[in-house]
């Protein structure tokens, strides 16, 4: 069945770098200068030599039926129906990250909620890559990293595709600068270090896949998780985990995948990992062990003072405070400088609550926090 694409507004989302690293991806190459505002590419088949004009830039009055013109060139050439070559001309210039869950109805449909949810796991789980990108640790605030929030603001949602229930995000990339033979035959993938951030996150993001998958196997070989502690450097977290798992329980599973763009093309291929729902109960538990152990950073704490120590040579002290740690009342114990201490002292003695900033950390069994700061007794 034919399908033509007449939406104007939806022809000139189409950017000048999309169609140029798809007509390059697909055969065709830069030929001479057309005026100001395009190209001559060429493409040799069996069947002759194509050849297309495309735009430099959106600036054109005509551009929208420009894309539509290409659009029809590009599905005769390549034998392809115009909606599947619009929607690679719409995700050419972004990674993309696919999640499929198994929880649907024969007609591809889902409940809302489940809909909802599932949007909100991948979210989180390309969040926790953002973050990693910038510094691997076992768990994250995605709000206290600024450079993650802000690359999370950027990211797309994608139409959903058929297969079970697939949602698509679509993530910003840089293009590549250089010729069309660079840009699409990549010997080497550059260092790490020296991708825009952008494509640092994705590679993140495909490395922490495939390093949560080996770390699941040697869970099941019984090494615990000593996998997933060395799997950390490679960007697996608490939140990846956590994700991972809220996917795998929306159904039996889930398979995620992540595709790049063909305006920064890389040599590896698409990244596909899927996991059971089996999978899903280990990563749950990690994720939790992970959270117990690694420090909560600027953690607010309310609560009430039931005990106070110091001794008579010192000005500082320590004191407990009940509190509300994961929804459970906990006792924390918190060392306080003088005047901190002192207004510790005053919220004891009139059997009022205080609030205290710090880094909340593990030991043994019980809660300390640590570096404690902005201490201001509460009225109510």
């Amino acid at each position: 069945m034919r399908v033509d694409i007449l939406d104007a507004q939806a022809l000139i989302s189409v950017s000048p770098a999309a169609l140029r690293a798809f007509a390059v991806a697909e055969g065709w190459r830069s030929h001479e200068r057309y005026g100001e505002t395009s190209e001559v590419y060429l493409r040799t088949s069996n069947e002759g030599v194509t050849e297309i004009i495309l735009p430099i830039i959106h600036e054109i009055g005509d551009y929208a039926t420009v894309v539509a013109r290409l659009l029809r060139i590009f599905s005769r050439e390549l034998k392809m129906d115009e909606l599947a070559i619009f929607r690679d001309l719409t995700h050419a210039d972004r990674d993309v990250v696919r999640v499929r869950t198994t929880d649907a109805s024969d007609d591809g449909s889902i409940f809302l909620e489940s809909g909802v949810g599932l949007i909100a796991n991948a979210r989180d789980m390309l969040a926790s890559a953002a973050c990693a990108a910038t510094e691997a640790r076992k768990t994250y605030r995605v709000g206290k990293m600024q450079q993650a929030s802000k690359y999370m603001d950027r990211v797309k949602l994608g139409q959903t595709e058929i297969g079970s229930f697939v949602i698509t995000l679509l993530a910003p990339v840089p293009p590549a600068l250089g010729d069309d033979t660079i840009r699409t035959q990549p010997m080497l993938l550059p260092e790490l270090e020296e991708e825009p951030y952008e494509r640092r996150v994705t590679r993140v993001f495909s490395n922490a896949l495939g390093a949560t998958k080996a770390a699941l196997a040697e869970a099941n070989r019984g090494q615990g998780r000593s996998g997933f502690d060395a799997a950390v450097s490679q960007g697996v977290s608490a939140n990846l985990c956590e994700a991972i798992a809220a996917i795998c329980e929306r159904g039996s599973g889930a398979e995620i995948s992540l595709s790049w763009a063909k305006t920064r093309p890389t040599p590896t291929p698409i990244k596909i990992a899927r996991f059971s729902r089996e999978d899903g109960e280990v990563l749950k538990e990690v994720a939790r062990e992970f959270r117990l152990k690694e420090p909560r950073p600027d953690t607010v704490l309310l609560g009430y003072i039931p005990n106070l120590q110091r001794s008579e040579s010192q000005t500082s002290g320590t004191v407990k405070l009940l509190s509300i740690i994961d929804g459970q009342p906990h006792s924390i114990t918190v060392d306080l400088l003088k005047d901190d201490y002192e207004s510790a002292v005053e919220a004891h003695r009139r059997q009022i609550g205080i609030s205290v900033t710090g880094d909340l950390v593990r030991e043994g069994q019980r809660w300390k926090l640590v570096q404690p700061r902005d201490v201001a007794m509460v009225n109510s």
